[in-house]
Order: structure tokens, then C-alpha cells, then sequence
């Protein structure tokens, strides 16, 4: 921690009036490492004032949104001063009529969300949290869930951003239109990045129609090969789904979800030809309708509880004895990834449970006492690594015994410093939080 003289705080106080500065409290820890105090700029002007100085006294900058993820990555090697995003939450554009939105990097998922459904229009994405969770969050930790089957990942979906750099400067990138191919790629740079770059201020995304109508398909199998089968079968046919996952754990048998979109005319045939590839393989199909997605009901979509097993898995009823990973696997390796997750945890008595999406990536929640949770994910990432997959781990009990968050990071890293020292150059922004402690 450095210390923060008079002179900064003056300097500070010179650009933030009082209800913008506070000291901070125990729950503001980041990973356990205490930041001295919290700053709630109100316009990007401020928020780019506020890193030049803090860039100036050599102070560790948290950028913070909705706090959601916070505690995602490793701890920061040091922390000095929250910057919050929470003031800077408009939408600043809708241009319906080109599918694009402009909006700040404070503003709530669902607020956002709940704008476009007025225009029946959507952000095409299922991030966790998202009544909390604001646009720099999402983008900063590149958050995606199932639909991104269909619609992509956040880098598919924004076209501009605007960021602040630790030396004052707010730099932009991108456009407020669809096909822009102007200056560097800023957007997709500063996605997945942490906040060890800069800091979102405003971003501009690329919209889709909200759909009339879905439907949702539960089938039960009877063990991850089953799962296996159909869910390459379902991808090798001529079937669209929006979203398309599995789930397993220690005490039930498998389930595959499916998500259409669509008319009704579209939506019967879409569930004649579910029936028919799973009365083939002798799975038994349940079939839950949703409701119509509208102005007045912006969340129904994807509306069934299923589609809330992200968020189900990622949150904490016990935190203390519970660790969450995000793994990538091949799609075709469905079934030995799940056997593999089970093998370990119950070698290791810890109890498991894995959310696969139909991309490769998939979720994993095992609980149980921490030196057992070390162990198993220590193998785990070990046996993933070994098949070109990976394992990051989002949470760990505090009790656990240090665990990097990352894993292997390939041949990358030099590259990534390199960009890291360019336009962060005395490290200011969340240090040690990112890959190799970047």
C-alpha cells in the first residue's frame, strides 16, 4: 500500500466534490487486500482526472462496476484507491433504427436491457448477475452464458469503445455503426482484459431483434456418452438452436437443454425433429413454453428456470468450502471432460457439479474442505492442460492454499506485457490481478 500524502488528497478534493470520496471500509477488500479509499467520478472527464493523478502518486487503481466479479483473477499485488463506475450508468444512444447502442460503463445489464425491449430490440447476451452487473464489468471480464451459441461472445458483439488511460488520456476506438473498420481494434483489446489496460468508460454495441417466441427442451440421458451423442447429433443436423448446454453433478442423472427461437410455425417443426433424434435414442423429452418477450416482459428471454444453471452454480450458499472454475474443453471431448471432473472430485471426496455449453466451455463448482478442493483442481487443470483445455479458477475459499487464478497462458504472455507496458507503463491499474501477473 502507498501511503497518500495531504497533497493528493487536496488534489483529489480539488476535482471531486465530498459525496463523490469516501474512505474505504472493511468490505471493500479486494481478495482480501484493503484499498484505502473509494472515488464515484460523474463524467469520463472525471474518471480520466482521477487515474492521472492516482498515475502521478503511484497509487494501485481497482476499477470497480457493480462489484459482481470483483473478486475474479488473483488478488492485486496492491490496492490504494477504488474507482467506481456507478455515477457513469446512461445510455447515451439508441439508434434503433441501425441496431446499435451507446452506453456507459455503469449502467446495469437488465437497466439496459429493459430500454432496448421498448424498441424490441436486445442486447444478444446472458452475462451473471445482470441487475448488478454493469457494461464495463461484462466487458472486462468478457462474461457470456449459453446464447452465445448463437449470437457470439462480447467481441462479436461491440463495435466502439471509449477508455481512459492511466496517463489521463480517454481514447476511443470503433464506431457507432455495424461494418467500421477505422484505427486499431481497441474493443476486442480491452475485452477480457481485467481493467489492466484502462478503464471503460462508454462502450457502443451492435443489437438484435428481441425474438417473438421461444422454446426450451429438457431431455434426460443416462450418463455423459448418451449426452455426447446428442448433443453432437443435434449440431450435425439441421436443427438452429439459440442455446444448447448439459449438466451433470455427483447426485442426478444428466440433462441437455435446448433453446429455440422463432415463429410458431418454425418453433413445432424445430420440436417435431427434437422428438424424433431423441425417441431414436430412446431419451425422453420434456418441453417447456416460454412466455412472449415484449417491452413489458424484457426478461423473459431465455425465460425457463434451466436457463438460470450459470447462475445457480456461481453462486455462494457456503463460500467458504466451495471453489468455481470456468474449464474449455473440445465439444467433442463432452464425455471425458465430465469423467474426468467426476474421477477427481470424488477421489478427492469433494462434492461436483458442471454446467457444459455446446462452445467447448463449461462451469464447474466443487465443494468440500479446502486442502481437498487444492487437490483436485491442481490435478484437474493438469489433465485439461493435457488435452489442449484449460481451467481458470473464479473463486476459492479463503482458507485454500494459494492457487493461481490463470493456469498455463502459451506463448502469449510476452505479447501481452508488452501491450500491458505500452499503455499502462507504471502498472497502475488492478497490478498482479491478470495473466503472469500482469
Amino acid at each position: 500500500m502507498t501511503p497518500i500524502s495531504a497533497t493528493v488528497h487536496s488534489n483529489f478534493r480539488a476535482v471531486f466534490s465530498g459525496h463523490q470520496m469516501r474512505a474505504a471500509s472493511p468490505g471493500d477488500d479486494i481478495c482480501g487486500v484493503q484499498p484505502q479509499f473509494l472515488l464515484e467520478p460523474a463524467t469520463e472527464q472525471q474518471l480520466a482526472a482521477a487515474l492521472r493523478l492516482a498515475d502521478e502518486a503511484k497509487l494501485a487503481v481497482i476499477p470497480c462496476g457493480g462489484g459482481t466479479k470483483l473478486r475474479w483473477g488473483n488478488a492485486p499485488s496492491r490496492a490504494d484507491l477504488i474507482l467506481s463506475t456507478a455515477r457513469l450508468n446512461r445510455i447515451l444512444e439508441h439508434a434503433w433504427a441501425d441496431l446499435t447502442v451507446t452506453v456507459e460503463a455503469g449502467c446495469t445489464i437488465e437497466t439496459l436491457q429493459q430500454t432496448l425491449a421498448l424498441h424490441g430490440q436486445c442486447l444478444a447476451l446472458d452475462p451473471l448477475w445482470p441487475e448488478k452487473a454493469t457494461v464495463g464489468g461484462i466487458l472486462s471480464t468478457n462474461d457470456s452464458g449459453a446464447l452465445r451459441l448463437r449470437f457470439g461472445a462480447l467481441r462479436d458483439l461491440i463495435i466502439g469503445v471509449t477508455i481512459a488511460l492511466p496517463e489521463g488520456t480517454l481514447a476511443s476506438s470503433g464506431g457507432r455503426v455495424v461494418k467500421n473498420v477505422a484505427g486499431y481494434d481497441l474493443p476486442k483489446l480491452v475485452t477480457g482484459a481485467y481493467g489492466t489496460l484502462g478503464v471503460i468508460t462508454h462502450a457502443v454495441f451492435r443489437l438484435h431483434p428481441l425474438p417473438g417466441l421461444c422454446r426450451s427442451f429438457t431431455v434426460s440421458v443416462s450418463n455423459p456418452e448418451e449426452a455426447q451423442k446428442i448433443v453432437l447429433a443435434i449440431q450435425d443436423s439441421d436443427l438452429a438452436p439459440v442455446a444448447l448446454q448439459s449438466q451433470f453433478c455427483a447426485q442426478a442423472s444428466p440433462v441437455i437443454d435446448i433453446l429455440f427461437e422463432g415463429t410458431q410455425a418454425g418453433l413445432d417443426a424445430q420440436a417435431g425433429r427434437v422428438h424424433a433424434l431423441c425417441r431414436s435414442a430412446k431419451n425422453s423429452v420434456a418441453q417447456v413454453q416460454s412466455e412472449p418477450r415484449s417491452g413489458t416482459n424484457p426478461r423473459a428471454w431465455p425465460s425457463p428456470s434451466v436457463w438460470n444453471a450459470r447462475q445457480d452454480l456461481c453462486s455462494f450458499p457456503n463460500p467458504a468450502e466451495s471453489a468455481i472454475a470456468k474449464i474449455s474443453a473440445l465439444p467433442a471431448d463432452l464425455a471425458c471432460s465430465t469423467e474426468l471432473v467426476r474421477r477427481v472430485a470424488e477421489s478427492s471426496r469433494a462434492n461436483w457439479r458442471l454446467l457444459m455449453y455446446a462452445t467447448g466451455l463449461g462451469w464447474l463448482r466443487v465443494e468440500g474442505p479446502a486442502d481437498n478442493l487444492h487437490r483436485a483442481l491442481t490435478i484437474l487443470r493438469a489433465e485439461f492442460e493435457k488435452i489442449g483445455g484449460s481451467l481458470t479458477l473464479l473463486h476459492r475459499p479463503a482458507n485454500m492454499p494459494t492457487f493461481d487464478t490463470w493456469g498455463f497462458s502459451g506463448d502469449s504472455l510476452p505479447l501481452m506485457k508488452a501491450v500491458k507496458s505500452r499503455l499502462d507503463p507504471s502498472n497502475t491499474l488492478n497490478p498482479g490481478r491478470f495473466v503472469g501477473g500482469i
